[in-house]
């Protein structure tokens, strides 16, 4: 089997840290893999070894390591993985918080639409209907909402995310978009006729993954859930 491995990043400790194909790891090995990953998460990664998902806006990478760091060292210690990543997450929220990225967008809290409107990189118009797609900063989302934000949201999950609207970061690559799209209007369109989230979320990754091997059925199924979305 194809190895994932793009380059060797840096060494931290005992760790080897690899920006890895985070597509092909989504479409062969675990859909859930997302921005990172380390072995107490995900088993196929090496004991020795930190993921990090190669990303189209480079700049996080170091709390990615320090939240791996972190997690990697309590679950090795037998914590559950929500005690470990509700420990990193504090550590990474301070060390965010010290981001002139975040000094700049703090200034902006004052003003709801101008802050909404500079995370706004780039409507989606083709897919829009009464929903509205839009490719965000997200960084800046993890940073100022929601430190675990991956991939894409929408307004029936996140209450920062402004009513019909769907949220993809700007992190993915543009072959992956219309993956995640459908994942997110799917999940979007079950929660809205009163599905709780954890079941709508492992519906969509089912959908989702199932595209991600039959690629020549997703447009398909992408034009079905906006239409449904769209009569929500």
């Amino acid at each position: 089997m194809k190895k994932p491995y793009i380059k060797k990043f840096s060494k931290i400790s005992e760790f080897t840290v690899w920006i890895v194909d985070g597509k092909y790891i989504r479409k062969n090995l675990n859909e859930e893999f997302t921005n990172c990953g380390q072995h107490y998460e995900f088993v196929f990664i090496p004991k020795n070894e930190f993921w990090i998902d190669k990303e189209r806006q480079p700049g996080e990478e170091k709390y990615y390591i320090e939240s791996m760091l972190i997690t990697n060292h309590l679950m090795a210690k037998g914590f559950s993985r929500k005690e470990a990543i509700k420990k990193a997450d504090a550590v990474e929220r301070r060390e965010r918080a010290n981001s002139m990225l975040m000094k700049r967008e703090v200034k902006l809290k004052k003003y709801p639409e101008k802050l909404i409107n500079s995370i706004h990189k780039k409507f989606l118009k083709e897919y829009s209907k009464k929903v509205k797609i839009w490719i965000v900063n997200g960084e800046a989302v993890r940073d100022l909402f929601f430190i675990d934000f991956t991939e894409g949201g929408h307004d029936k999950v996140y209450s920062f995310i402004p009513e019909n609207e769907v949220w993809i970061d700007d992190d993915l690559k543009l072959d992956e978009i219309k993956f995640v799209l459908l994942h997110e209007l799917h999940e979007r369109a079950l929660m809205s006729k009163g599905m709780k989230y954890e079941p709508a979320h492992k519906n969509s990754s089912e959908i989702e993954y199932y595209c991600r091997k039959h690629p020549k059925e997703l447009n398909k199924k992408l034009k079905i859930e906006i239409e449904k979305n769209n009569k929500l």
